[in-house]
């Protein structure tokens, strides 16, 4: 070809390649290195030199080699197959790299990521003669037991549909034509690529004001997010990070789930591999796996991958948000995705910032975390779908002070903080209530207001009152001791810890607590509330302290989280004995 690119490898160092002779490329063209032909992606041009990342292993690579530009972009393929699929950070399937290759990676292997002979059922859902813009409907493919995979016109076409087709296809296979405005005939396949570094467009972007129910207590009451909202769950290891996004993946109210591995220890990324399958979708009974999708990339892969494998799994995400589902993201953790920019830009010799991060490491978070968002999507019938992305931080030792955190805090707005000491104690969520936050509560205040009819956010203002007031109080205690306190400020100790035991925490293994619907946790909240106003009523009319600690009624509050959800009109029963019994004092 007349345009083709073709230089020559001059140097080497680790994923980083530097080639010359490559006067007519274009920075983020992805090009075959070497003569494996592994591939990489140009993210530097000074003259006709370009610096390539190269998203496999480069050792044997040398001085001397053909260095080939494709003239494109990094793509992904979007279409029939993803759900249920494996990938690694550039989109190639695992599953079938494995019985190609084995246990390990060939370099330079090249497997499309969609199954080109697998055939799918479509069923067109509109007519021949019918004017079609970008986004909109042509057909559905049932893909999975839960999901129904919808086909859409690319974004950036627009005519009059001249043919249509049913029955079983390929994703290569020719399913309508259409007449764009110059009267060119254009065939349309059930898939079709996209830039991983370019957000899919959308008609109009939404105001986050529907609340992404995740049946975790702690989170739903205290520190909600919204259906295309963002959140951050930093902490250190052992901590919980991953249990948390297992659980929100599992329960949230999300229709399809993106799970991104980025740079995860192999043991870790192997438990997700291996309990995903087993994990049953609690709205239909079937495994969670039928509505998700995994991308891979273990800390043991090439670097380079690794920093494109977010951008893989939000676009992958935005394009099941074009079909109008909600999508909720996990990614996990983009700690390890920095690491990589900061390796890679090491290489590059750029001037570093903080603790050796590039001085772009704030932008490039935003740039992820700002592709979230509920939108209007594109096509004729004002479908809505959402993207919402919850990023685990792993700061070493901890630190929230460290850049990746600080540049997510940023953009973020919520912030799960998990506390190590929590994890010690056994309490789980090992979210600290004290300074982990959401900037939901005013949008999702009408919200909230309409689910419970209820002045919400009084009740949930006065719960975390208690809570601080506690922890000012703990501290006055380690100085003097508990016996100083007013017999006021001893009860509600008792009555923090009942809201810390009863009510925060949550067991994930637990059948029945693992999951609590937004109905429940607004009657446990107001039980726990109630009896403390009655309990401290009694205390003022003169009822011992001790009398009232021991009451065997504080028994049955702590039994109350594990009452099923059809039987939620015994935690009202109990609300109901806890006023008289207590009145009777």
């Amino acid at each position: 070809m007349n345009n083709e690119v073709k230089g020559e490898i001059v140097r080497v160092s680790g994923p980083l390649v530097i080639a010359k002779n490559m006067h007519r490329a274009k920075m983020y063209d992805v090009v075959r290195v070497g003569i494996l032909h592994l591939v990489g992606e140009i993210i530097e041009l000074r003259g006709d030199r370009a610096s390539i990342q190269v998203y496999e292993d480069t050792g044997g690579i040398g001085p001397g080699e053909p260095v080939i530009s494709t003239n494109l972009p990094l793509n992904v393929e979007l279409g029939p197959g993803l759900i249920e699929g494996i990938f690694d950070g550039i989109q190639r399937p695992l599953n079938r790299l494995m019985e190609k290759t084995g246990n390990l990676i060939t370099r330079g292997v090249n497997i499309p990521a969609l199954d080109r002979g697998k055939k799918w059922d479509f069923q067109p859902e509109i007519k021949k003669g019918a004017p079609v813009t970008g986004g909109t409907i042509l057909g559905t493919v049932q893909e999975t037991a839960i999901v129904e995979h919808r086909i859409m016109v690319p974004s950036e076409m627009e005519g009059e549909l001249v043919e249509i087709f049913s029955g079983s296809f390929t994703v290569e296979d020719t399913i309508a034509r259409i007449k764009d405005q110059d009267g060119k005939l254009i065939d349309l396949k059930m898939m079709h690529q996209w830039p991983v570094r370019k957000a899919r467009p959308c008609r109009k972007r939404l105001a986050p004001d529907q609340h992404l129910s995740t049946g975790q207590r702690i989170i739903d009451t205290f520190f909600p997010v919204a259906k295309g909202g963002t959140a951050c769950i930093p902490g250190p290891f052992g901590s919980g990070k991953t249990v948390i996004q297992h659980q929100l993946a599992k329960w949230a109210a999300a229709e399809i789930i993106v799970y991104i591995g980025c740079g995860e220890r192999g043991n870790e990324m192997t438990d997700v591999l291996l309990e995903f399958p087993k994990l049953k979708d609690p709205k239909s009974g079937e495994p969670l796996m039928k509505r998700t999708v995994l991308v891979a990339n273990t800390s043991n892969m090439p670097v380079a991958a690794r920093e494109a494998s977010i951008y893989t799994g939000i676009t992958i995400a935005e394009y099941f948000r074009d079909m109008g589902y909600s999508v909720a993201v996990m990614a996990d953790s983009t700690s390890r995705w920095a690491e990589a920019l900061r390796e890679i830009s090491g290489r590059l010799e750029e001037m570093p910032g903080e603790e050796g991060y590039p001085a772009y490491l704030p932008t490039r978070t935003s740039e992820f975390y700002e592709r979230a968002g509920k939108v209007v999507c594109l096509g004729n019938d004002a479908r809505e779908g959402s993207v919402t992305v919850v990023g685990a931080v792993s700061p070493p030792g901890g630190d929230l002070s460290d850049p990746v955190v600080q540049a997510t805090l940023k953009v973020v707005k919520v912030f799960w903080a998990l506390d190590s000491k929590l994890a010690y104690r056994r309490h789980f969520p090992a979210i600290n209530w004290l300074i982990s936050y959401s900037l939901y509560h005013e949008p999702l205040r009408e919200y909230f207001k309409e689910v419970t009819g209820l002045d919400w956010a009084s009740l949930r203002n006065k719960a975390m009152g208690i809570l601080e007031k506690e922890a000012e109080l703990e501290e006055i205690v380690r100085l003097v001791g508990r016996d100083t306190l007013s017999s006021h400020d001893q009860f509600l100790l008792e009555s923090a810890k009942s809201i810390r035991e009863d009510f925060l925490y949550q067991d994930a293994l637990d059948e029945i607590d693992t999951y609590s619907s937004f109905q429940k946790q607004q009657k446990l909240l107001r039980l726990i509330l109630c009896a403390h106003d009655a309990f401290m009523a009694a205390l003022e009319r003169g009822v011992e302290l001790d009398k009232l600690i021991s009451h065997p009624l504080w028994e049955e509050i702590a039994k109350a989280k594990l009452t099923s959800e059809n039987r939620l009109e015994d935690i009202e029963a109990l609300l109901l004995k806890v006023k008289e019994e207590v009145k009777k004092l």
